[in-house]
C-alpha cells in the first residue's frame, strides 16, 4: 500500500482505540490527533498539527482506507474510523499484531506478545509466531522477517504496508524547557491569560466533572482537606475552581487565586459559595485571619513554566505555609515541551506546556526546606485521551 509514516500512525491509532476505547469511538479529529501524538505506546513520537492529521485522514478516505461520518448522538462533529482492517480481511490476531507494528516499528515475537495484550489475548509466544509466519505467506505478504542483529536471540518483524525504519531509532533531541522564555517571562505570561481567555467557559464546562473519574486525585484531596483542619487552604492556579470547590465540599477552607480574570470568573460563577480572586501564585501572601495556610496547592498550574522558573515558584509556595501545612504540587512528568496552538477545537496563541523531570521537582521542592517529601506517578488514562504521565508531590512545612 506504501503508506507514508503519516498514514500509518494515523491507521495504526484508530485501529488500536477503536479495540481499547470502543465508547469513544469512531474518533474526533481532536481525539485522532491526541492518539497519534500519545508519548506511550509510540515509537517513534510524533508531534503532529490537526491540519496534517485532517488532510492525511482525507487522503486515505480517497483511497478507501477510512470513512468520516457524522457522530450519531449529541452535537454533529466528523468522526473517523478506520476500514484498513476490512480492506485486508484482517483476523482478530493478525488485527493485533498490525496495529502494534504499525505504531512501534520492528518488534520481536515475545514484544509482540506483551504489547498485543489489549488488542488480542494471544496464549504464548508460539501463537504470535504462528500468526506472523501466516501473514507472511499471503498471496501479497502483510509482514517480513528481519535478519537478526548482532547480540540479540529473537528475529524482529515489520508490516509490508510502506516504509519502516530498522535500525536503530536516533536519540531524542535534548528538550529545551526554556522554550517557553525564550522572548521574555513576561511576553509567555500575556499568552497564557490570552489562552486560558479563549477557553474558559469551553474548558469550565469540560473540566467541572473531571474529578469523577479520579479516584487518586480524590483520595488526594480528602487527605489535603483533612490535614489542613481549622486553618485555611490556597488552590493557587485554581482555574474554572472546581478543585477548589471540591476541597471546600470536604471541609476545608479553601479559596482560589488565578492569573486569569476569565477563569475567574468562571469559578465565581459555578461556586458562588467559594472565594476566588484574581492573582498570581508567585507572590502568594499569608492570609490574612491565620497564621499561614494549612495547605497550598499548585495544581497543573506550574505547567507553562520553564525549568528555571520552577524553583522560585515553589519557593513562592511553600513560604506562606503554617507549621505542618502541606504543598502539594500536579504536573506533567516526562522529557517533553509541547506548543499547544488549538485547545477544545479553538484556536490559541502558541502556549508552552512543559513535562517536568520527577527528580528535579523534588529537588526543588526540597531545596523550599520542606520535609516529609511523597511523591506519586501515574500513567495517562487513555479513556481520557491523556497522553502524558502524571506526578504528584505532597511535603510538609516544620
Amino acid at each position: 500500500m506504501d503508506l507514508e509514516p503519516v498514514e500509518q500512525r494515523i491507521l495504526g491509532s484508530l485501529l488500536e482505540k477503536q479495540v481499547t476505547v470502543p465508547a469513544s469511538y469512531p474518533l474526533t479529529l481532536s481525539s485522532l490527533r491526541t492518539a497519534c501524538n500519545q508519548t506511550s505506546s509510540r515509537e517513534p513520537v510524533m508531534e503532529l498539527d490537526e491540519r496534517t492529521v485532517e488532510s492525511t485522514a482525507r487522503a486515505l478516505k480517497d483511497r478507501g482506507l477510512l470513512r468520516i461520518v457524522w457522530a450519531d448522538t449529541g452535537r454533529r462533529t466528523l468522526k473517523y474510523h478506520q476500514t484498513l482492517s476490512e480492506s485486508l480481511d484482517l483476523a482478530d490476531d493478525e488485527r493485533a499484531v498490525l496495529t502494534v507494528l504499525l505504531l512501534r516499528g520492528a518488534q520481536a515475537p515475545g514484544e509482540l506478545r506483551t504489547r498485543t495484550e489489549r488488542l488480542f489475548p494471544f496464549t504464548d509466544r508460539a501463537a504470535v509466531e504462528a500468526c506472523l509466519e501466516r501473514m507472511a505467506a499471503r498471496d501479497q505478504p502483510l509482514v517480513r522477517r528481519l535478519e537478526r542483529r548482532p547480540g540479540q536471540q529473537d528475529h524482529r518483524w515489520v508490516h509490508r504496508l510502506g516504509p519502516v525504519e530498522t535500525g536503530e531509532m536516533p536519540a531524542r533531541p535534548a528538550v529545551d524547557r526554556e522554550a517557553p522564555i525564550e522572548d521574555s517571562p513576561e511576553a509567555r505570561d500575556d499568552r497564557v491569560r490570552a489562552t486560558y481567555a479563549a477557553v474558559a467557559p469551553t474548558y469550565a464546562r469540560e473540566l467541572t466533572d473531571e474529578l469523577d473519574g479520579l479516584p487518586f486525585e480524590r483520595w488526594l484531596l480528602d487527605r489535603v482537606a483533612e490535614t489542613a483542619g481549622e486553618l485555611p487552604v490556597m488552590d493557587a492556579g485554581c482555574g474554572p475552581g472546581h478543585v477548589t470547590a471540591y476541597l471546600a465540599a470536604a471541609g476545608a477552607a479553601a479559596q482560589g487565586l488565578d492569573l486569569s480574570p476569565e477563569m475567574i470568573v468562571e469559578a465565581q460563577q459555578r461556586y458562588p459559595d467559594v472565594s476566588y480572586q484574581v492573582g498570581d501564585l508567585r507572590r502568594l501572601m499569608r492570609p490574612a485571619a491565620a497564621v499561614g495556610w494549612g495547605a497550598v496547592l499548585g495544581w497543573y498550574s506550574l505547567i507553562h513554566l520553564a525549568a528555571s522558573e520552577l524553583p522560585s515558584a515553589i519557593a513562592a509556595l511553600a513560604r506562606p505555609l503554617a507549621s505542618g501545612g502541606l504543598l502539594v504540587l500536579a504536573l506533567h512528568a516526562g522529557d517533553d515541551v509541547r506548543r499547544v496552538t488549538s485547545w477544545f477545537e479553538l484556536e490559541v496563541p502558541p502556549l508552552d506546556v512543559v513535562l517536568h523531570d520527577v527528580a528535579v521537582v523534588v529537588a526543588a521542592v526540597q531545596a523550599a526546606g520542606l520535609t516529609a517529601v511523597e511523591w506519586y506517578l501515574r500513567g495517562p488514562h487513555e479513556w481520557r485521551d491523556e497522553t502524558t504521565q502524571r506526578l504528584y508531590v505532597l511535603a510538609r512545612r516544620d
